[in-house]
């Protein structure tokens, strides 16, 4: 029995909850990942899992084993990685999922200046803006917008996306020029709805103008869940959108949007590196989240200290 491999097949069960998920993130057969966890059990002369049809879930002694392994696996990684050699250059696999239009709009041209820095980082990028779960996932981390919702999540806040109210020209052609955004709430005006991962419901935008305040709800007759789509559909002449100016900032240059309420203020859209609480941030983690602010700071610089 290789004790490190078992050790880590052990962890990632303990994790997701079931031996086929942990197969899956180790890239291992269920029966390998079964004979190692059943080694180091007979190895330790303890149960660790509980098995039923359903759940595998840790014992009390597994509880206190894991601690201690996942401890001594991250130290094990930090002695790797304190040879000078891997110190100069991280290498190795990061798992990361970014929202679609920040990975095409911002992290994907970025990335060149990226690996010429750090060559031997792969990285495997999911791009969507789904709900991911960084352990049954095996995902090293995620770039998200919005205030987290998983308070058990580790983050870094690393920008403050600044929001406007946007329409292209044949949408406002066809249906006028808001005055106010109340117009929104009635008559013949229509929004493009963004349905958040969380609720499902599309989003209300919260606007302010001297002492007037609002939030905009708005009536549509399309909703979606993914931001390219959902840019796509303003472009379209669909509705009246609300979009960080990042991804504004090349339709607004070639006439295809035109922005509204410029004289409102919207709060901007906090943006976060999240990773699993459990999962140690290795060195190849480390560079790719200081890049991820160094890049950010460039497009959308943090206006407010980090929670």
């Amino acid at each position: 029995m290789d004790r490190i491999d078992a050790m880590q097949a052990f962890v990632r069960v303990a994790e997701t909850g079931s031996f086929t998920k942990a197969a899956e993130t180790l890239q291992a057969s269920r029966t390998r990942v079964t004979q190692l966890v059943q080694q180091l059990e007979t190895h330790l002369r303890v149960k660790l899992l509980h098995r039923t049809t359903r759940k595998v879930n840790v014992t009390a002694d597994g509880a206190a084993y894991y601690e201690r392994v996942v401890r001594l696996l991250a130290d094990l990684d930090d002695a790797e990685t304190s040879l000078s050699a891997a110190s100069d250059a991280p290498r190795g696999r990061l798992r990361v999922d970014v929202p679609a239009p920040l990975a095409s709009l911002v992290l994907v041209p970025g990335l060149p200046a990226f690996h010429a820095r750090y060559p031997d980082i792969q990285l495997d990028l999911g791009a969507s803006d789904r709900k991911v779960d960084l352990i049954d996932e095996n995902v090293d981390c995620v770039v998200r917008g919005g205030e987290l919702t998983e308070p058990s999540l580790r983050a870094r806040h690393v920008a403050d996306l600044p929001l406007g109210v946007y329409a292209a020209p044949d949408y406002l052609a066809r249906a006028g020029v808001p005055a106010h955004p109340q117009a929104l709430e009635s008559g013949h005006h229509r929004i493009i709805g963004y349905r958040g991962s969380r609720t499902g419901a599309p989003l209300a935008y919260a606007m302010r103008r001297g002492d007037e305040q609002l939030r905009v709800h708005g009536r549509h007759v399309l909703s979606v869940d993914d931001g390219n789509a959902y840019l796509a559909a303003g472009l379209a002449g669909l509705g009246v959108l609300w979009l960080p100016q990042y991804m504004a900032r090349a339709p607004l240059a070639r006439g295809e949007l035109v922005p509204l309420f410029e004289d409102w203020q919207l709060d901007p859209m906090p943006l976060y590196v999240a990773f699993p609480p459990s999962r140690h941030v290795s060195r190849k983690l480390r560079v790719f989240i200081d890049w991820i602010v160094e890049l950010m700071a460039q497009h959308a610089p943090a206006i407010r200290p980090p929670r």
